[in-house]
This record gives C-alpha cells, sequence and structure tokens, in this order.
C-alpha cells in the first residue's frame, strides 16, 4: 500500500431542503457537513456509522452522482467538478462504483454481457467490436459468470451472481477507484465472504483503491486497512483498523464496537448503551453532535465543537476528552 494519497476531502458539505409549505420557513437536513479525510493508493478505506449518517451520501458526493454545496475533492491532486456534474465524463473511467442493491442496479431489459458493454460503447468508441467483446467475456468469467450465463438477464440470476456482475461492470473501464456502497449487505452471509475474496483479489490483480461503505463493523474490519467512523455528517475517528478495533478513542466508536455480536472465547467488551434517539439531522445538537447520547458529556461539549486531533500518525479523534486544555483544567 502506498503512503501517496489517491483521494483528498476538504470541507465537504451536502445540505438537502425538505419541502415546506408557501409560508413556512425553509428546513434543511444536514447530510454531510465539513467532511475531511483521505485515502491512500491500494488501501481500502472502510466508512461506517449508523443509518442515516450520510455515509452514502459522500460516496455519491465524491462520484459526481450529487452536486456538493461546499468543499472540494482531489483526486491524484486534481481538483474533481463536484460542482459541475456536467463535466464528469472523463473521470468515469477513472472512478466506478458497486451499489447495495444487485438488482437494482441493473437493466432489467438488457442481458448480462449488453450491461458490461455499453460503458465501452460510450468511453471507447474507436474500440473494435471483437475488442470490446472479449473483454467482457473475461471479466465476466474472472468474477465467476460464465461463458454459458453471458446472454442471460439480471432476474435469471442469484443475488450474489448479480453482485459478480456488478463488480465486473465497475471494472470494466478499469478504473483506479471504487466506491463501493453496502455492497454485501443484501446478501446472505454465506456469499458475503464469496464477495468479499473476490473483491480483495481484483484489488491486488488491478491495483485497485476501495472506500468501503458498510454499517457491518465485522465486514469493515474483515476487508478494511483504515478506517472513518461517522455520526451525523461528520467524521469522529479516523484510525488503522487494527487500533480502532483494539483501542477505539471516540465514546461513539466505543459504543458501535461494543454492540458487535461476540462468538466463542473471545474475550468480552463492555456493553455501551446510548441513551436517547438520534437528533434530527435538520436541528443538530450545537457544540458536540453526540453530546446528547455521550456518557462522558461535560459542559464543554455542549457549547464547543471538538476540533479533529492527531493522536499519532494513524490515529484521529474529534473529542474534548482529548483536548489538552480540558484535561488540565
Amino acid at each position: 500500500m502506498s503512503s501517496e494519497n489517491l483521494l483528498e476531502v476538504k470541507d465537504l458539505k451536502k445540505f438537502f431542503q425538505l419541502k415546506t409549505g408557501w409560508f413556512e420557513e425553509k428546513q434543511f437536513v444536514q447530510a454531510v457537513n465539513k467532511l475531511n479525510f483521505t485515502i491512500k493508493k491500494g488501501e481500502t478505506f472502510g466508512l461506517v456509522g449508523e443509518s442515516g449518517c450520510g455515509k452514502s451520501t459522500t460516496g455519491k458526493l465524491i462520484n459526481g452522482l450529487l452536486e456538493a454545496d461546499a468543499g472540494e475533492v482531489l483526486f491524484n491532486g486534481e481538483q474533481l467538478p463536484i460542482k459541475s456534474l456536467n463535466k464528469w465524463k472523463e473521470y468515469r473511467k477513472k472512478m466506478q462504483m458497486i451499489f447495495q442493491d444487485p438488482y437494482a442496479s441493473l437493466s432489467p431489459r438488457m442481458k448480462v454481457k449488453d450491461i458490461l458493454k455499453e460503458p465501452l460503447d460510450i468511453h471507447f468508441k474507436q474500440m473494435p467490436e471483437k475488442e470490446k467483446n472479449e473483454r467482457v467475456a473475461e471479466l465476466l468469467e474472472r468474477c465467476g459468470i460464465s461463458k454459458y450465463h453471458h446472454n442471460k438477464y439480471p432476474h435469471e440470476f442469484s443475488g450474489g451472481q448479480r453482485q459478480r456482475i456488478g463488480i465486473a461492470r465497475a471494472l470494466i473501464l478499469q478504473p483506479e477507484f471504487i466506491i463501493a456502497d453496502e455492497p454485501v449487505s443484501a446478501l446472505d452471509v454465506s456469499i458475503q465472504s464469496q464477495v468479499l475474496n473476490l473483491m480483495q483479489e481484483l484489488q491486488e490483480e488491478y491495483d485497485l483503491t476501495y472506500l468501503f461503505i458498510s454499517h457491518d463493523l465485522s465486514v469493515v474490519e474483515y476487508i478494511s486497512d483504515r478506517v472513518g467512523v461517522m455520526y451525523l455528517g461528520e467524521i469522529v475517528e479516523v484510525s488503522s483498523k487494527e487500533k480502532i478495533f483494539s483501542d477505539p478513542k471516540h465514546p461513539y466508536t466505543k459504543a458501535l464496537l461494543s454492540a458487535i455480536p461476540q462468538i466463542g472465547e473471545t474475550p468480552e467488551r463492555e456493553r455501551i448503551e446510548l441513551k436517547g434517539e438520534i437528533p434530527s439531522a435538520t436541528n443538530p445538537p450545537s457544540g458536540c453532535k453526540f453530546h446528547t447520547r455521550c456518557p462522558f458529556a461535560m459542559d464543554i461539549c455542549k457549547t464547543k465543537v471538538p476540533v479533529h486531533r492527531n493522536l499519532s500518525n494513524d490515529q484521529m479523534v474529534a473529542c474534548h476528552l482529548y483536548n489538552e486544555e480540558v484535561k488540565t483544567s
């Protein structure tokens, strides 16, 4: 894994306006708010958090499927046109997406071989038909779909097979970067491991970099190199996989990890129960957004937003518990 950053996200913001009456005040959902993180070449960066925290929105903003309100995204040092989505065609060959639902993301009216050939028709118009067909057949077979099935439609495949087709489609343009948005959450557990192993093999073969979005911490632990934890549109902790699962720092990360089911002789974790409901994204709490549920909340947490602090080279946390001024006062 290279130490060079392939992707840099800086102060990324996305608010969605809610529908209101003619004379009602406008309301906005703070889906992503001042997001900052980097992804190194060749690594798998896991992005985790509860449903509604902004994980999928982040992936769509990076990949140009949604227009950002503010901030910037750098890819190989080059600024992406996150506010001008009509300029995205040239970047589609460099980054692709694997979607959560392997059925809804595939056209039911197209044969599998045509689904994979379509991106080549759009981006490589001068490529000979024979070469396109050979590339499609080769990639489908590499992803576990035999030649016998290439003329079938998506509904004729199982969920695991459809996701393999989705992975093949994401790779057909030979991208550098893949955003995988909950790619195994719709699959049986027995099939999940097969798909994850396939993704790891392809990453090595094609020198890929992954942003792996998931709410399943056991899956993230299996496939990720580094992990970012999101809460209400903000990243509260980033660390190497080893550190975040053995020595988490943020109270929210600790609560998430304590909820992972344990089997066998694994040492028991102390269960941390979060009280109260997740605050509304239309009217988030002041100060630290987690203070309304945090068992360690202090007065400063209610009024002051915690800054991101580097505890070591590979561990960052946004929490007043690690603020030197607070600890010495």
